[in-house]
């Protein structure tokens, strides 16, 4: 009987011993773990919490930590971008701002020297700058647009519509335009109606952006397309030209909002890099997608909109 209770003594001492160890083991590894964790912080360092253990537990914490940390690197870097992104941003939009409003300033000064112009020459100096005015406002107006699109309670109202029908209308607009520029249009719109789940006023201010898009920048190549098509179960909306073309390093880049060309800032030919930006987002609020195909070889620049069909 003494036998047996010293038996049974000793393991539970031994026991207890254990389950000390073990205590103190998890104990000094969670204080090395808070310690790492205490020197990324402090340092913001990108490193992550290493340590081998045979305790479950400690395994299950270290890989939650080392999520955590991996999402905050991921937000530190998102913050990064959209920091830098702000700058560019009003870089950008102090240049495409300053550059009218200076042009308005030369014109109101020419005004105030009436003693010098003629009444033609007034006229003439009054009609630019009443055409500079209208220029900044829709300048303004493409920056408030972006803002509200880009909110997050902005939403439009979807509902079936005609891709065939909206873009021949979209066409007719632009048509006296085409002819004076002497471009050759080439319109291939089937008589299907081709229906879509969409909006029509979104989907005429995103042809209404690529085709003047394409105008501005591509009525060197004499040609001016537009093509309505299926492509499996989807259908797409193709404007192209074959003006000069857009070179690789910027295809991805186009559709970023304030991303212009250099050339874009030519008098020749001045954009304001918002239109392929709101085109883009308009795209992705009627769940289609919007992207680019510029080749220098065959000479044709391609922005293609596509969307899933209606069959009913």
């Amino acid at each position: 009987m003494v036998l047996l209770l010293s038996v049974i003594i000793a393991v539970l001492v031994a026991i207890i011993g254990w389950l000390f160890i073990s205590e103190k083991r998890r104990n000094q590894s969670i204080l090395e773990i808070a310690n790492k964790i205490s020197d990324i912080l402090d340092q913001d360092t990108a490193e992550k919490v290493l340590m081998p253990t045979g305790d479950d537990a400690v395994r299950q914490l270290l890989t939650q930590i080392n999520r955590l940390l991996d999402n905050k690197q991921k937000v530190f870097a998102d913050y990064a971008r959209t920091k830098d992104s702000q700058k560019k941003m009003i870089s950008n939009m102090s240049h495409d701002l300053k550059t009218p409003l200076t042009v308005i300033l030369g014109y109101t000064e020419k005004l105030n020297q009436k003693n010098t112009l003629t009444a033609q020459d007034e006229e003439q100096v009054i009609q630019r700058l009443n055409e500079k005015v209208n220029s900044l406002i829709a300048l303004l107006n493409q920056f408030f647009d972006l803002v509200k699109i880009e909110s997050e309670d902005y939403d439009i109202p979807l509902s079936k519509i005609s891709l065939s029908e909206v873009c021949r209308n979209s066409v007719l607009e632009f048509y006296d335009l085409l002819v004076s520029r002497n471009l050759r249009v080439e319109i291939d719109i089937p008589e299907l109606p081709f229906y879509f789940l969409g909006n029509k006023d979104a989907l005429h201010r995103i042809l209404s952006n690529l085709i003047s898009n394409s105008i501005r920048y591509g009525s060197d190549g004499g040609v001016f397309g537009l093509t309505v098509r299926e492509e499996g179960e989807y259908v797409a909306v193709d404007v192209w030209d074959r003006g000069k073309g857009i070179a690789e390093v910027h295809q991805e880049r186009v559709f970023e909002r304030l991303y212009t060309l250099d050339d874009a800032r030519n008098p020749q030919f001045q954009g304001s890099g918002l239109g392929l930006s709101i085109s883009k987002r308009l795209t992705e609020e009627m769940n289609g997608w919007i992207s680019l195909s510029s080749s220098e070889a065959d000479k044709k620049t391609i922005f293609t909109c596509k969307f899933k069909q209606l069959t009913y």
